[in-house]
């Protein structure tokens, strides 16, 4: 009876650890990809990292003479790249994201 307890008890374990490293280059890959989120037609671009972390923001050089919308779109452009990083993570993790959000543990 303990030899098929240790058995389980170690094959959960090996299943535990072949998880961990998949989870581990999947979050590799998805901090290497980018995405670009956009606002006012493309005025405001903003790129993220599945990190996630802004890389890059990119203004039309139009002349801007309204700081306020300015302000607004790069906002909006920021919360769009997020959106777009969390969703290429999702896509990175593939089942395991399933999993993780299943377990309460996805807060990515």
């Amino acid at each position: 009876m303990e030899d098929l307890f240790g058995g389980k008890l170690q094959g959960l374990m090996q299943q535990a650890q072949a998880m961990q490293k998949q989870m581990a280059e999947a979050q590799e890959r998805a901090a290497r990809r980018e995405v670009t989120g956009e606002a006012g037609g493309g005025l405001v671009k903003v790129t993220a990292n599945g990190v996630p972390a802004i890389v890059r923001v990119t203004l039309d050089p139009v002349t801007v003479t309204d700081l306020e919308m300015l302000q607004d779109l790069i906002v909006a452009a920021t919360n769009d790249a997020l959106k777009k990083a969390k969703e290429a993570v999702e896509v990175e993790l593939g089942p395991l994201a399933q999993m993780l959000k299943a377990s309460g543990l996805g807060g990515f």
